[in-house]
């Protein structure tokens, strides 16, 4: 299967260098890529329908495409990098289980908890801002660490052990209980999904939307040439404490719906390394290209766990994978368009 998606991806690196992306009109399309996405989801679901496994990582891809969206904005549009965006998923999560003890429905909680994580993201921004380039990540990779400590000694939260996550209850259904469609057994598995991927596409078209509109045109301003920005009269500052804040309130509700797809979250759940795999699938994709992140998380999730038999060296193999694409794509596999400002 690792032979046959490397192939794919191969023959289709090769059709886009003898036809460029910029010629293929339907792509440019707003709606075409959520639309292929969709159905793509749901076909992958309709066959895989009982077997748990597949559709869990189905699910977590979906999530960290979520994620990856909201570091898009930060990133992406802005330049602002976010090393630390692992505890801010780790917050979503674990507010999604706090705030479960009150009589809450489902949905809201999703929302506070994106809406908790974006306030804590506000301590941060703010040190951030006082830095640059590599000083400013290193802030990030300390508040990253910083948070996995915490949960560690807080056993409050759970410490080490972590909690279990209640299930999600929308207009009386839990999701967590088994379906049968007929004397076709489905897995739990399925509504999960169908959230994750209406998350998903929700974020993917406000994401959308941003870029096209002033709103990502400042940002892409900004990113550019702060000192051009700034002489013609644009509020740096303010512009990127609302990416920042804006982009950690997408990834605090991607985790709390991971919270709840996993039943159980814990430190481990959330560390340093967790936070490179979602920088690494921006940069893999190419940054700012949105397009390039369901591809991306589909190579830095699935490969590694299909990868699980040949044990150690699988971290190798994954590794040799991912340099040679960066050594021949280095700007990733799907760069992002340069912008049209006649569109």
């Amino acid at each position: 299967m690792i032979i046959t998606i490397i192939s794919l991806l191969f023959v289709f690196l090769r059709i886009k260098a003898t036809l460029p992306f910029n010629q293929l009109i339907f792509l440019h399309e707003p709606k075409t890529i959520p639309v292929l996405i969709t159905l793509t989801t749901l076909c992958i679901t309709v066959y895989f329908h009982n077997t748990p496994f597949v559709l869990l990582m189905m699910c977590t891809v979906l999530l960290y495409a979520t994620v990856c969206l909201g570091l898009t904005i930060q990133l992406g549009f802005i330049g602002i990098v976010n090393f630390a965006a692992a505890a801010f998923f780790g917050i979503g999560g674990y507010s999604s289980v706090i705030l479960s003890h009150y009589p809450i429905p489902s949905l809201i909680i999703i929302l506070l908890s994106g809406l908790i994580s974006m306030l804590f993201s506000g301590l941060l921004i703010f040190p951030v801002l006082k830095t640059r380039g590599h000083y400013a990540a290193l802030i990030t990779i300390a508040a990253g660490i910083l948070f996995k400590n915490f949960l560690e000694v807080n056993d409050s939260l759970g410490g080490s052990q972590g909690l279990q996550t209640p299930s999600i209850h929308l207009l009386g259904f839990d999701f967590n209980n088994a379906l049968s469609l007929g004397e076709i057994d489905v897995s739990f598995y399925v509504p999960y999904i169908l959230l994750c991927l209406s998350v998903f596409i929700s974020t993917y078209l406000i994401t959308q939307r941003i870029e096209k509109s002033w709103f990502g045109l400042t940002l892409d301003i900004v990113r550019t040439d702060e000192t051009a920005a700034s002489t013609f009269g644009i509020a740096i500052t303010k512009w990127k404490v609302t990416a920042f804040l804006f982009g950690n309130f997408i990834i605090g509700i991607a985790g709390s719906v991971y919270a709840s797809v996993t039943g159980f979250i814990a430190p481990n759940n959330f560390t340093f390394s967790d936070s490179l795999i979602m920088i690494s699938i921006i940069i893999l994709g190419g940054i700012g290209n949105m397009r390039s992140i369901i591809p991306a998380a589909l190579i830095m999730i699935i490969v590694p766990e299909k990868l699980q038999f040949i044990q150690e060296y699988r971290f190798l193999l994954y590794a040799l994978l991912i340099i040679g694409v960066l050594l021949f794509r280095p700007n990733g596999l799907f760069p992002r368009p340069i912008r049209n400002f006649n569109q």
